[in-house]
């Protein structure tokens, strides 16, 4: 089989299109059509649904890219590594990170990771939903409480925790009173919120006013008194040492874990490895305070 024809079909079905394909590659359709196309017949398979304006991998075409994907991208790696000696971190470096890390630390990780290893083209997306590594071509991937998968490996660099947190101005209900709240996403029916307090547990009873999609304007929300909120700990931490906003309670649940994590099958490249251990120099405890100090600075 012909390697060179594998990957550009590889490249092909990674970005749906010809035209796609050739744009992100620098190359000429025209020649990455012909390969593809010399490619099945060499396996007389067709391994993609041609329409007039969409291209849809074949079942058989599907089972060939999950199945080569990977090979090829450990193939890759290692060659750029015994080629640099296998200690040098260079080449591009895709991440796919949650929103909120995103907009409040990526950028400032993503600068100091780039001074200090400039042949490293970093490319950072900002996506809380799930992606899939080896079809989305990510190096790595940072997820918040992930759920277990054996085809990934990886390890927590930071912990937070969820607090109420309220303006000042906000008065507490009685007992069993209605209290507003503003919730990230839609705005559901009263709820009740269980948390722990300096006096013991407690329950309160939660009418949700606002909904939005940031926590970021959830927080500056709460910052106005339009409500409580449940926020990350390192989030609120500025304000209420500010005094802007003041903690209601801790929420009852685990904590927030963050992981970076990586496929198990792939050769863990010097650019993966020295984005962790630049993880790991940023947040040496991983604490919420840690993470507070590292975006107020």
């Amino acid at each position: 089989m012909d390697l060179l024809a594998l990957a550009d079909f590889n490249l092909v079905a990674r970005h749906g299109g010809f035209g796609r394909a050739a744009r992100e590659a620098g190359r000429p359709k025209a020649t990455l059509s012909r390969r593809v196309a010399e490619l099945e017949a060499s396996l007389d398979l067709r391994l993609f649904e041609r329409g007039a304006r969409s291209l849809k991998l074949t079942e058989e075409g599907r089972a060939l890219y999950e199945r080569t994907a990977l090979l090829l991208t450990e193939l890759d790696e290692t060659a750029t590594a015994i080629a640099s000696g296998g200690h040098t971190a260079r080449g591009r470096l895709r991440i796919s990170a949650p929103l909120l890390f995103s907009q409040t630390a990526m950028g400032k990780l993503a600068a100091g990771f780039a001074l200090r290893f400039p042949q490293v083209q970093l490319e950072i997306t900002a996506d809380d939903r799930a992606v899939d590594m080896i079809e989305e071509a990510y190096d790595l991937v940072i997820r918040v409480n992930p759920e277990p998968d054996a085809n990934l490996v990886g390890r927590i660099f930071l912990r937070d925790r969820l607090v109420v947190v309220a303006s000042a101005n906000l008065a507490k209900t009685a007992d069993n009173e209605p209290v507003p709240v503003i919730v990230r996403g839609a705005v559901q029916p009263t709820e009740t919120w269980t948390m722990t307090t300096p006096t013991g547990p407690s329950t309160l009873i939660a009418k949700p006013v606002i909904g939005l999609s940031s926590l970021l304007m959830v927080r500056d929300a709460a910052r106005m008194g339009a409500g409580a909120a449940r926020l990350p700990l390192s989030l609120a931490s500025p304000d209420l040492a500010a005094g802007t906003l003041v903690q209601w309670g801790r929420v009852d649940g685990p904590e927030i874990e963050l992981w970076a994590l990586y496929p198990t099958r792939r050769l863990l490249s010097a650019r993966v490895s020295a984005f962790l251990d630049y993880l790991r120099e940023a947040f040496p405890k991983g604490t919420p305070d840690e993470l507070a100090a590292y975006v107020g600075g």
